[in-house]
């Protein structure tokens, strides 16, 4: 899988949408149907992957920095 390709987020954005509809209606459930279970599902899926993906990599390059820090002391003698 590239990570560089964009997200297809359409499918979470439709269920929010969704949710959104049905609470500011007081609906007491929502329903899609098994294509649209499966595009959230499958949507999911890859937002998740990609995230570990990134964390991962952001580990790995946080691991191979050094940072190196000086510090210098001068007894006092500037004040």
């Amino acid at each position: 899988m590239q990570t560089n390709e964009p997200l297809n987020t359409a499918s979470i954005q439709a269920f929010l949408q969704q949710v959104k509809s049905a609470d500011a209606s007081r609906a007491k459930d929502i329903r899609m149907d098994i294509t649209q279970a499966k595009n959230l599902a499958l949507t999911l899926g890859i937002v998740m992957a990609r995230l570990n993906g990134d964390l991962e990599q952001l580990l790995v390059n946080k691991s191979n920095t050094e940072e190196t820090v000086e510090v210098q002391l001068d007894g006092g003698s500037g004040w």
